[in-house]
C-alpha cells in the first residue's frame, strides 16, 4: 500500500486542484479515493510490489475480485472507470515527468482499456395484478364511441401482448376474426401473428361497427380519431393519443397508479406465464 499512496494522493490531489476541466467536489474526490483503495487492495492481493507492473491479464481479474466483495454492478463500473483515469494520469505523468524513477518505470499503455464489468441488472418491468387489469378494461361502452374504441384497444393490448407501435400500425386486414389471430409489424420490421382472445374479439367487433360511421374514405386504420364527429372522415389514432386514453381510462378506474401501454404487456406475458 506505501508504494501506492504517492502515486494515489498525486492524482486525487490532479482531480481536485490541477485539471483544466472544472474541479470536482470533495465528495467526488472522496468517491475515487474509496475505489482506488479497492484497487490497491487488489494488485497487492496480485502480488504486485509495482503498479506499472499489471498487464491487462491482470487488470481483467478486477472486476471479478469487486463482484467477490458483492459490490452492485454499478459500483463495479465506477471503480473500473476510476482504475483506467487513474492509470492516464500515470502514463501521462511517465511522458511529461522528468523524476528518473517515472522514465524507468515508463507505462507502455492502459491495462484497463477493453475490461469491462458485468451487465447491470435491469429492474423488473412493472405489471398489473389480474384483478387491476380486469378493472381497467372492464369500460362501461354505454357511455359512447369513445369508450367502445378504447375498450378495444385496451382489450387488445392485454389479450395479445401488443407494442404501442404494433396497435397503432393496425390496419383492417391484419385482423383475422374467423381464426382469431392479428398480425403487426413488430422490432426490425419483422411481421409476427399472435393470438385474440374472445373478449378482445367481442371488443373489437362492436368497435368495428361504429367505426364506419368516422372514418375517413379509404382509411385502413383500425383505431382512428373521434374528434371531428360522425362522418368527418377521421385518420389513424397516434401513439401519444393511445397512451393518454390508456391513462385516463387508469384515473378513471381508480387503479391509483402510472399505467402505460406497454405495462399492459408485460402483465399480458406475466399472466401468461403464472397460468
Amino acid at each position: 500500500m506505501s508504494e501506492l499512496s504517492e502515486p494515489i494522493s498525486a492524482f486525487l490531489d490532479h482531480l481536485q486542484y490541477e485539471r483544466e476541466r472544472k474541479t470536482l467536489s470533495g465528495h467526488t474526490v472522496n468517491a475515487y479515493r474509496r475505489d482506488l483503495s479497492k484497487l490497491a487492495t487488489f494488485l497487492e492481493k496480485q502480488g504486485l510490489a509495482d503498479l506499472h507492473q499489471l498487464t491487462f491479464a491482470q487488470a481483467r481479474a478486477f472486476p471479478v475480485f469487486l463482484h467477490r466483495q458483492q459490490l452492485s454492478s454499478r459500483s463495479i463500473q465506477r471503480a473500473l472507470s476510476t482504475a483506467r483515469q487513474f492509470y492516464y494520469y500515470l502514463l501521462n505523468e511517465s511522458r511529461v515527468s522528468k523524476d528518473r524513477l517515472y522514465a524507468e518505470r515508463k507505462l507502455a499503455n492502459n491495462p484497463f482499456i477493453g475490461v469491462t464489468a458485468p451487465k447491470a441488472e435491469k429492474p423488473m418491468p412493472h405489471t398489473l395484478s389480474p384483478d387491476a387489469v380486469e378493472s381497467l378494461v372492464k369500460i362501461d361502452t354505454s357511455s359512447g364511441d369513445i369508450a367502445c374504441r378504447d375498450r378495444a384497444m385496451l382489450e387488445l393490448f392485454y389479450s395479445s401482448g401488443l407494442r404501442l407501435s404494433e396497435l397503432t400500425g393496425l390496419d383492417l386486414p391484419d385482423i383475422d376474426r374467423s381464426d382469431c389471430l392479428v398480425t403487426v409489424t413488430g422490432k426490425g420490421n419483422k411481421d409476427r401473428v399472435v393470438p385474440i382472445g374472445q373478449y378482445a374479439l367481442v371488443a373489437i367487433d362492436a368497435w368495428l361497427k361504429r367505426r364506419e360511421d368516422y372514418a375517413a374514405e379509404g382509411e385502413q386504420a383500425v383505431f382512428i380519431g373521434l374528434g371531428r364527429g360522425k362522418k368527418a372522415g377521421s385518420g389513424r389514432l397516434s401513439g401519444r393519443a393511445i397512451q393518454y386514453r390508456v391513462q385516463y381510462w387508469a384515473r378513471r378506474q381508480n387503479l391509483g397508479r402510472n399505467v402505460h401501454p406497454h405495462m399492459l404487456r408485460h402483465s399480458f406475458a406475466s399472466h401468461l406465464l403464472e397460468s
